[in-house]
């Protein structure tokens, strides 16, 4: 009979059954640089409707604690998965095997603290998403570009209609964003592979439908060649001049440096199929990429926060946070804005998540420890939130 009663309270509760639910907080942090101390948020159904002085009695206790907005990754890719045996996927494994454990990374994801994530994309990424939207599973809030786009993309390949036509397809497919490669790997030394023709195609396409473009970007001239076509999102950009970052800057272009899938790579390096030469081009890397990074930080950057989470990173994303502010030194604020505020605006979503506002989405994390004073207490999330339901709570 216990088992039953608790049972059905953990379902009321996973099902939002609590119209009105209050948190007390310690520390608060709201994502938009504002640290406040002894404060309630007040929710009904999925979004904040107070936050307030602490007063009364709460329904959950979060002092001690440190809340903050739901973390946001700009760049994953959610399908990217170890098998049993700990090996990075193979696209040849069953649809309905990749389906399983793309929806496993998403709850992981969400469990580690991130309430919303962009893929950057495969088709499964929808599916997944969908099922989320409906309740089915649990998951972060999902945006996906269902595909990438390349210079060989379209029908005839490379055609600039063609690659227009593309774009609308895939808008009218249900994708979010648009991503395309300007260039190559970092492998592949990162070279520019589309003709400026070819992005501004792309770019302007995705703008007309209403969609953002974000540009894998990892030498100087196709990134310049995507800012100079007014592509939303430069990611990666290893090897981006200050010219290009100063470009970017008064653009207003945002720039979604990669940390964690350096790292990822070379911490898993036994699950990929890697050569050492590949893999001392991965490690020498991570050094420009926490350089451009501080350089555009310098520059006042609209900086967001991506992983490019691939198989062994999900639920392990807020080890990017480590990375940016003990390699790269970046204030730990500037980090956490830069997870919350700046990528909810980078997404258009700037008026719905990413800040503990009144009317904002009740999407909130809390960790064991204040990050602002030791940045790995980003390890140690206690309590997830997503629209006013409860997902961790220890």
């Amino acid at each position: 009979m216990r088992l039953r009663v608790f049972l059905l309270a953990w379902v009321a509760l996973a099902a939002g059954a609590q119209t009105r639910i209050v948190l007390r907080t310690g520390t608060l942090l709201d994502g938009k640089g504002g640290v406040f101390h002894d404060r309630q948020i007040v929710i009904e159904g999925a979004k904040i409707v107070a936050v307030e002085p602490a007063s009364g009695k709460a329904t959950y206790d979060l002092r001690g604690l440190t809340v903050m907005p739901g973390w946001i990754d700009t760049h994953v890719h959610i399908n990217w998965h170890m098998d049993a045996n700990h090996k990075s996927y193979s696209a040849r494994e069953a649809p309905e095997l990749n389906a399983l454990y793309t929806a496993g990374d998403a709850w992981m994801t969400l469990e580690g603290g991130f309430t919303t994530v962009q893929s950057v994309g495969a088709r499964m990424d929808g599916l997944v998403r969908d099922r989320i939207n409906e309740g089915v599973i649990p998951g972060p809030r999902l945006l996906t570009s269902l595909i990438q786009i390349t210079a060989a993309s379209g029908e005839p390949r490379g055609d600039i209609e063609s690659l227009r036509a593309l774009v609308r397809k895939t808008k009218e497919d249900g994708a979010d964003v648009i991503k395309l490669f300007a260039t190559s790997g970092l492998g592949a030394g990162g070279g520019q592979t589309m003709t400026g023709e070819q992005i501004q195609a792309v770019c302007q396409e995705a703008k007309a439908v209403g969609l953002r473009s974000v540009v894998h970007a990892i030498g100087d001239a196709g990134a310049r060649a995507a800012v100079d076509a007014g592509c939303t999102s430069i990611e990666h950009g290893t090897f981006l001049t200050d010219a290009t970052l100063d470009d970017m800057a008064k653009r207003g272009t945002y720039f979604d440096p990669n940390l964690l899938v350096l790292h990822n790579y070379l911490d898993n390096r036994a699950s990929f199929t890697f050569n050492q030469q590949a893999l001392d081009t991965l490690e020498k890397g991570i050094k420009p990429t926490e350089d451009v990074l501080e350089r555009a930080r310098a520059r006042h950057l609209k900086i967001v926060f991506g992983t490019d989470a691939v198989a062994g990173s999900h639920g392990r994303n807020a080890e990017e946070f480590i990375y940016r502010v003990r390699d790269a030194h970046e204030k730990p604020m500037d980090a956490i804005i830069s997870a919350t505020s700046m990528s909810a605006e980078a997404l258009g979503l700037g008026n719905e998540i990413g800040t503990v506002a009144p009317g904002y989405q009740a999407d909130l994390v809390a960790t064991d420890g204040n990050p602002l004073e030791d940045i790995t207490a980003v390890r140690r999330v206690v309590f997830v939130m997503k629209g006013g339901q409860i997902y961790k709570h220890q």
